[in-house]
């Protein structure tokens, strides 16, 4: 369960770290930069953490689907950005893919070891 919440937190961080870069482009502050590049270390630490557990492609797509699809729509709202029919047909197959990603992926299968028969050890 923590593994998720990293995943989350990453995806925050990128999401934040994102729109802090477009904030600082259209405002001359250039603080946002720097908040920007702490924001995207922090959440490429947090998806490597969160990767430990979940797999990889799943937690890829999550962090970069997600985050797509929230610094549209934040875009969107917080600086005017215009959104087409086929963004939105882009954002709803983006959507799909990731669950289609995220159910056909299985639970790690925990590796048991058999132990050795006695015949098989031969004492020399």
């Amino acid at each position: 369960m923590i593994y998720w919440i990293l995943l989350a937190l990453a995806i925050v961080a990128e999401i934040t770290g994102t729109l802090s870069m477009k904030w600082s482009s259209v405002s001359d502050d250039n603080l946002g930069y720097i908040f920007m590049l702490f924001m995207i270390t922090l959440s490429y630490i947090l998806l490597s953490f969160s990767v430990k557990k979940i797999a990889l492609g799943v937690a890829y797509a999550m962090w970069e689907g997600i985050g797509i699809l929230f610094i549209t729509l934040f875009s969107v709202l917080l600086f005017d950005e215009s959104i087409s029919l086929m963004k939105i047909i882009g954002l709803t197959t983006l959507v799909v893919g990731i669950a289609l990603i995220k159910s056909g992926t299985s639970a790690k299968k925990t590796r048991t070891v058999k132990p050795a028969k006695e015949s098989e050890h031969a004492i020399i």
